[in-house]
């Protein structure tokens, strides 16, 4: 699974000869698994990198385990350089070649799929999972006091009650709220470790509304989602679950920032929109979000002296009078500024309205 520091080298890495960018779809439940290697065969047949090609197809005859639905393959053989990354998602067959890695579709994926964390509470116990590029992880969870409930009456029939909900005592909704509280002290130190930027959360309705309560104010601005399953629900389940409100958050999300970028550029304010606009700011490192539609590609060109951007050719760039070499992808290259400037990237799918204004927008830091 690809990690954060993993991807941070590929953004990274800058190349003196060629890279050969490979994505393969594997998938077995679309019956992508036995075709695999002869697609990729016939897609290494359009490069004119031999040792790359050959190192490549030497993993995947020999090395990949079949696990995933896709992988993703980084090959300079004359640096001695090559990545493979199988994913739990499936991705399109691709190839690109480059002196970078090509990292768009992993950029896409992180912006999707990327350091969820998924928390199943009740009143005693939290199990914590992380939810990484598709892939749901359980860890070590929270157990706390035993919560003994009567098995029928009222709280009256305790010397210490006071009434109540039927079945509760003071001293059992006492038990209940340090566990939440002890539970949400543990869910925010684990989960902090993982870097986690979003949180869903998973119980009944009333479970929940307890430990929200509990968690830092920064934590609940973190949660997207809730669920409802069983506490003893099996990880495939709750996988199924969390990637289907992973998906309903990201359509939310992305019309929203796509309305907003609209409304600033049009009030000339903190927005850009058009892929000349967007690459300058990036350039100057002012890109707070880039939203990139799903599948859109351009060439450009850059200024070898002062790194100016454009999609128009010239002969000499009108602020240096340097010379521009051709970028084969013009919105990879804004992509990876804007990751390098600590700035978020959303690769936008199903929203028209982006499409209608080039494919290519941003919300700017100033």
């Amino acid at each position: 699974m690809l990690t954060e520091q993993e991807f941070e080298e590929l953004l990274a890495y800058q190349a003196s000869h060629p890279v050969l960018s490979v994505y393969l779809n594997t998938d077995a439940i679309a019956g992508n698994d036995e075709s695999a290697l002869p697609r990729l065969r016939a897609m290494l047949r359009t490069v004119d990198l031999p040792q790359d090609t050959e190192t490549i197809l030497g993993y995947m005859e020999r090395e990949y385990d079949g696990k995933g639905r896709s992988v993703a393959l980084f090959s300079c053989a004359p640096e001695g350089f090559f990545r493979a990354y199988p994913l739990a998602i499936p991705l399109q067959d691709r190839v690109r070649v480059h002196d970078r890695p090509h990292v768009k579709p992993l950029a896409n994926l992180l912006d999707r799929y990327g350091y969820y964390g998924v928390v199943l509470v009740d009143s005693q116990q939290a199990r914590v999972f992380t939810f990484h590029l598709g892939v749901l992880q359980e860890h070590p969870g929270f157990t706390g006091k035993p919560v003994h409930r009567m098995k029928r009456g009222g709280g009256s029939q305790y010397p210490d009650a006071r009434g109540g909900t039927p079945g509760k005592t003071d001293r059992v909704e006492e038990t209940i709220e340090q566990n939440m509280k002890r539970a949400a002290d543990f869910v925010v130190r684990f989960l902090s470790r993982d870097k986690v930027r979003h949180l869903l959360l998973a119980g009944t309705e009333e479970n929940l509304a307890l430990f929200r309560q509990y968690l830092p104010k920064q934590w609940q601005n973190l949660i997207v989602g809730t669920f409802s399953v069983s506490m003893n629900a099996g990880v495939s389940e709750i996988q199924e679950q969390a990637r289907r409100l992973v998906a309903e958050y990201d359509r939310q999300e992305e019309t929203v920032l796509v309305e907003d970028v609209i409304t600033a550029a049009a009030k000339g304010r903190e927005g850009a929109v058009g892929l000349d606009d967007v690459l300058e700011a990036a350039r100057a490192g002012r890109v707070l979000t880039l939203l990139v539609s799903d599948g859109y590609r351009q060439s450009g060109y850059v200024c070898q002296s002062c790194g100016y951007t454009t999609t128009t050719k010239a002969d000499a760039c009108p602020f240096c009078g340097g010379q521009f070499t051709l970028l084969p992808d013009a919105v990879e290259y804004a992509i990876r500024h804007v990751m390098q400037s600590n700035g978020e990237v959303e690769i936008v799918q199903d929203v028209p309205k982006l499409q209608e204004i080039g494919g290519v927008a941003a919300l700017l830091r100033y």
